[in-house]
């Protein structure tokens, strides 16, 4: 029996498909409820227990830790089937996944050489309470670097700012974007240490998530993803220990350098929950059109010209989707590599906007094929418009990513990846 998966990642090995098979058990009870989160706009908390008891809080955690000893191809073939059922859910579940590169990165970059040995001791530290929190203890941390704050320079810009005092760290700042506010056990936040003025003075910290000082930022109502708990976080004085700091200047780029992609290295199995939206959303409306019938001629509504013309136009957008994907996943897990690192992130600003749009259009063909009765909100069409939606906005639209490749292209003018805003 195929798995859902392998509708995305072709070519898994054993032990892949053995992990996607953990996946793919989990699948129901994530689809059960998914109208009732996208209704109730709240993450489904049953979820954390389903999702902890599977092993899949982490997949991506190595096993000494306690994790299934996954990897990106892993990640995404997850999210891609999660998608397919329950996208907020499977947004949510990508953004904990991705607290594991503060972990992961971190022992690369103590095997690279990039830290001393007086620094080794507390890297190491830092990275493993990570990776043991998610692999032997289950829990769901929640990652928060994302803030409202726009520059032209910078792809996230951090004014988030960490204090020294006693003990410890004062955080004060607003988290605009992060999955699973109030949801996950634990926070990781990036902050700039106050006085920084570059991404040297980048740090991190985990903050739990009832902290004296912590509250969200505001109620999650969006048009679609309305079930990844996206509040944000408000952090008012918020005292967090030295043993729960990771403040050496520069640990931050320096662990990030490790990343094959953009950023943290595994933002495209974010991408992957649209994808595996945009290929429910095809097989559900496929399987709609091919069962009803005209009632003069008793022919499958299938049968038209017009609904030929669409089904046609959402194979051909699907397949364009999941071919830029692919390759783009390709490129990040390849030994030996295929490109340099900025030719993977170049083709990572193109592929991410690609996917969402033509994604985007599988909903709307879908839309079109359905008429009046594909407008109710729980519909493939309606409801996997709305979820769709958001994959135009996530992060940046593809124009942004088209414009920052363009300039790699012609003058070799990269945008940073991190910021710090000006005092």
């Amino acid at each position: 029996m195929k798995l859902t998966a392998e509708y995305f990642v072709e070519g898994m090995n054993a032990e892949e498909k053995a992990r996607a098979a953990r996946v793919e058990a989990v699948l129901p009870a994530l689809k059960e409820a998914a109208n009732t989160v996208d209704q109730n706009g709240s993450f489904h908390q049953p979820h954390i227990k389903t999702l902890s008891e599977a092993g899949l809080l982490g997949l991506i955690i190595p096993q000494q830790y306690g994790g299934l000893g996954g990897g990106l191809r892993d990640l995404a073939a997850a999210t891609f089937a999660m998608g397919s059922v329950c996208p907020s859910t499977a947004l949510a579940y990508f953004f904990h996944c991705s607290s594991a590169s503060r972990g992961l990165l971190a022992l690369e970059a103590i095997e690279a050489g990039l830290f001393n040995d007086e620094e080794i001791p507390k890297v190491r530290d830092f990275a493993e309470k990570i990776l043991l929190n998610m692999g032997r203890d289950g829990l769901w941390l929640a990652n928060f670097a994302s803030e409202t704050v726009k520059s032209q320079t910078a792809a996230i810009t951090i004014s988030t700012t960490a204090s020294k005092v006693a003990g410890g760290y004062r955080l004060n700042g607003v988290k605009s974007f992060g999955c699973a506010t109030g949801v996950a056990d634990r926070y990781l936040v990036t902050a700039s240490l106050e006085g920084s003025k570059d991404a040297s003075g980048l740090c991190t910290f985990f903050v739990e998530r009832d902290a004296a000082g912590v509250r969200e930022r505001q109620q999650w109502d969006a048009l679609g993803m309305r079930g990844t708990a996206t509040h944000g976080l408000i952090l008012e004085d918020v005292f967090v220990a030295d043993q729960d700091a990771l403040t050496l200047p520069a640990a931050f780029t320096r662990c990030m350098q490790m990343s094959r992609g953009s950023f943290v290295g595994n933002q495209l199995a974010g991408i992957a929950v649209y994808l595996g939206q945009a290929w429910s959303i095809y097989r559900a409306c496929l399987q709609i059109l091919t069962s009803s019938t005209f009632g003069d001629s008793g022919a499958t509504i299938a049968s038209s010209p017009m609904h030929q013309q669409l089904i046609g136009e959402m194979m051909a957008d699907l397949e364009t989707a999941t071919l830029w994907l692919r390759r783009q996943l390709e490129l990040e897990t390849a030994e030996p590599e295929i490109l340099p690192k900025n030719e993977v992130v170049k083709r990572w600003r193109l592929c991410k906007g690609q996917v969402s749009e033509y994604g985007f259009k599988v909903a709307v063909n879908a839309l079109k094929c359905l008429g009046t009765t594909g407008t109710n909100n729980h519909s493939p069409a309606g409801k996997g418009l709305r979820d769709m939606a958001m994959a135009l906005v996530q992060a940046f639209p593809a124009e942004r990513g088209r414009l920052m490749a363009a300039q790699m292209e012609t003058d070799g003018a990269e945008q940073q990846q991190f910021g710090v805003k000006a005092p």
